[in-house]
């Protein structure tokens, strides 16, 4: 079912699409804890070391990914916006076309440098078979990740987040079924984690398309819809991949800090990882907000509707400031008893790692909930460089804190990185979004 966001309460619009969105995306994490709690309890800390030293690296393409997915989504929801069914139907129809070229060439290539990056960030011997091992399989499987998030990003794009949902719950099963079976039963090791994650996604992808055939007409495509369309790939490829580098940017990052936490072995890489796994959940309440604003944004530049933008972003950005510190107090207050879901209370070293690491990271949620809500925004309105930008800034400044703060403070530095990176990002983003929307609303075709 399609829901039309350029008119009723933006509020009660936001809440009620963010929900189904927030529980898809708390799925999704189950996705990657479930892979890391059985890794760590079933395999051990080196194994739970060994996911996580590649979690960085996935994400430097998953993150790919996802950016062009989302870039693809953008123009579908303005078109939706401005009532344009042909529009959709060409944007899809071209949006499936890229996704299939640009899955064979990710692919490809993060297959064939996923050995020699890890051994370029220093990997610890005793865990890079490992290493090697999960992420190898995670990037054969890349064609899943797109299959998905397309699928998903354009049902969101035309206001559904409820159908995504649904299939990700049963896939998100199906992932913990897999995990166990190949982990226990088969005895596959980390690799039969990375294989319970690709089955899994393609299964879900594979059950939202089956179901939107049937049930959305306006996602039924022709022959005409698939021919070779320049407008329609130009614009395509102007919002995605300036998304998809934001998101690459940002995950090199993320490769030179683990870089830097290898430095203080495979314990604290351990640590990192599953302090890390409790930030990513305590987080989704902002990520979703931050992916409901592109759609909302989206739709509402195609119906040139600015102030109504405006004031979507307002509300959403007091929403989040008010999770981030809720999320901070969760944090300080309950992390250790997180960190206990992926490792055993005897391996004390780790776990005095990993609540140092989340009581540093939760004084600083609050930047990091407003990045999610003006990056989102922007993208949602087309405008890709300054994201772009803000994750170049992220990388600066994770790569300066990382190679600096440590040694003079150890552990503390790496813990430091990631807030430094957000402020970095988040002062930007705000500059650029107000800039942006003030600029707009001046313009006679928006001054509605």
């Amino acid at each position: 079912m399609t829901k039309d966001m350029t008119t009723g309460n933006p509020v009660k619009l936001i809440l009620f699409f963010s929900i189904p969105l927030l529980i898809g995306n708390i799925f999704q994490q189950f996705y990657s804890m479930v892979d890391t709690i059985i890794v760590g309890r079933f395999l051990g800390v080196k194994s739970l070391a060994a996911v996580g030293s590649t979690g960085s690296m996935t994400f430097l393409i998953i993150g790919f990914v996802l950016g062009l997915t989302s870039g693809f989504s953008v123009l579908v929801s303005q078109k939706f916006g401005a009532n344009d069914e042909e529009g959709i139907k060409k944007a899809v129809g071209s949006a499936a076309i890229l996704s299939i070229i640009m899955a064979i060439i990710v692919t490809i290539v993060s297959v064939s440098l996923a050995k020699p990056i890890l051994h370029l960030i220093d990997t610890p011997d005793d865990i890079i078979n490992d290493a090697i091992a999960y992420t190898t399989v995670i990037f054969a499987g890349t064609s899943a990740t797109f299959f998905y998030n397309m699928m998903s990003g354009i049902l969101r794009a035309l206001g559904d987040s409820k159908t995504p949902l649904y299939f990700l719950i049963v896939s998100s099963i199906l992932n913990v079924i897999l995990d166990l079976v190949f982990i226990i039963n088969f005895k596959m090791g980390v690799a039969g984690a990375a294989y319970a994650t690709v089955i899994s996604q393609g299964v879900s992808g594979l059950l939202c398309l089956m179901y939107t055939a049937k049930k959305f007409p306006i996602l039924k495509l022709e022959k005409k819809h698939f021919k070779f369309d320049t407008s329609y790939f130009k614009q395509h490829l102007r919002i995605g991949i300036p998304m998809a580098l934001q998101f690459s940017i940002t995950a090199i990052g993320a490769v030179i800090l683990q870089g830097a936490v290898n430095a203080f072995g495979s314990t604290a890489v351990a640590a990192f990882t599953a302090a890390s796994k409790v930030e990513q959940l305590v987080m989704q309440p902002s990520v979703t907000f931050g992916v409901t604003m592109a759609t909302y944004c989206g739709q509402n530049l195609g119906a040139g509707n600015i102030n109504r933008i405006r004031e979507g972003v307002k509300k959403c950005t007091m929403i989040n400031i008010v999770i981030g510190i809720v999320a901070a107090f969760i944090i300080i207050i309950f992390g250790k008893s997180f960190i206990y879901m992926f490792v055993s209370n005897t391996d004390s070293v780790v776990i005095d790692y990993a609540k140092k690491y989340l009581d540093v990271i939760a004084y600083f949620f609050i930047p990091l909930s407003l990045i999610f809500i003006y990056r989102n925004a922007l993208q949602g309105m087309g405008y890709t460089f300054m994201p772009m930008m803000a994750g170049f800034a992220e990388l600066v400044a994770r790569t300066l804190v990382a190679f600096t703060l440590p040694v003079l403070i150890g552990f503390t530095g790496i813990c430091l990185a990631g807030p430094a990176a957000w402020i970095a990002a988040a002062v930007p983003l705000m500059l650029s979004y107000t800039k942006t929307i003030n600029s707009m609303s001046d313009l006679p075709e928006y001054s509605i």
